[in-house]
C-alpha cells in the first residue's frame, strides 16, 4: 500500500545543509497498523509529510497504492489526498464555526457528494457521537473534537489513515479510547493506518512499529 525507496529528506539551516531524514527504504502492507516511533526532533512527521505528499523528498520516491506521488504535479497530488488519505492530527484542526456533522461533511462536499447526510451520521455514530452533530467544537471536550476530526478523516472512505500525534492534545482516557476507535477502523475497514507518536505505550498497540533517532532508523519493520 506504502513503499519508500531510498527516501530523505534535507533543508537548508542558515548556509549548511541539514538532514531530516536519511535514505530509508521500507513497505507498509495493504491492511496494517504501523506506529512511527521516536523522540522529538527524530524526523517522524517529516516522515508523515513524505508519505502524504505535503514534502518533496531529497532523493528517492514514495508510491501510494502504486501510484509513485513524487512524480505527480500539486493537483493530481490533491486529487490522491482526497481519494487515498485521511489525516488525523494532534490539534484537531476543525472548522470553528462549523457544527461536528458540518465538519464531517466538507470532504464529502468537496468530492461532489450529492447528499452526504447519511453517511455522515453513519460517521459520528461510529466514532459515538450520535447526539453531538450539531455541536460546535467550542462546544465539545478535546476527545469528542478529535474524534469528529477521525470521522472527517474518513469522510471519502480512503484506505490510509495517516495520524500525527493524535493524542497528544488527549488525557489518558481518551487518549485509550481513540487507539481503540483506531484499531477497530483497522479491524473493521481494512485500512492501513500510519500513526506518529512518542508514547511507546500507544506503539505496542500497532501490528509493528519503525522506531527513528536523529533521521535515522534504530528498529526496522
Amino acid at each position: 500500500m506504502i513503499e519508500l525507496r531510498g527516501v530523505s529528506r534535507t533543508v537548508m539551516s542558515g548556509s549548511a545543509p541539514l538532514t531530516i531524514l536519511h535514505p530509508l527504504t521500507m513497505q507498509i502492507p495493504k491492511s496494517q497498523f504501523i506506529a512511527i516511533v521516536g523522540p522529538s526532533g527524530s524526523g517522524k512527521s517529516t516522515l508523515l509529510g513524505l508519505i502524504a505528499g505535503l514534502d518533496a523528498p531529497t532523493s528517492g520516491d514514495v508510491l501510494v497504492d502504486g501510484v509513485n506521488i513524487t512524480q505527480l504535479d500539486e493537483d493530481a497530488l490533491a486529487r490522491l489526498r482526497g481519494e487515498k488519505i485521511g489525516f488525523v492530527f494532534q490539534f484537531f484542526h476543525l472548522i470553528p464555526s462549523l457544527t461536528a456533522y458540518e465538519n464531517v461533511a466538507v470532504p464529502m462536499e468537496i468530492a461532489g457528494v450529492a447528499d452526504p447526510r447519511a453517511h455522515v451520521q453513519a460517521l459520528l455514530e461510529e466514532v459515538g457521537l450520535t447526539g453531538r452533530a450539531h455541536h460546535y467544537p467550542s462546544q465539545l471536550s478535546g476527545g469528542e473534537q478529535q474524534r469528529v476530526a477521525l470521522a472527517r478523516a474518513l469522510a471519502n472512505d480512503p484506505p490510509i489513515v495517516l495520524a500525527d500525534e493524535p493524542t497528544g492534545n488527549l488525557d489518558s482516557t481518551n487518549g485509550r479510547h481513540l487507539m481503540d476507535l483506531l484499531r477497530h477502523i483497522n479491524h473493521a475497514r481494512g485500512t492501513t493506518i500510519v500513526l506518529v507518536t512518542h508514547d511507546a505505550e500507544l506503539a505496542a498497540a500497532a501490528d509493528a512499529r519503525l522506531i527513528l533517532r536523529d533521521g535515522r532508523v534504530v528498529e526496522p519493520l
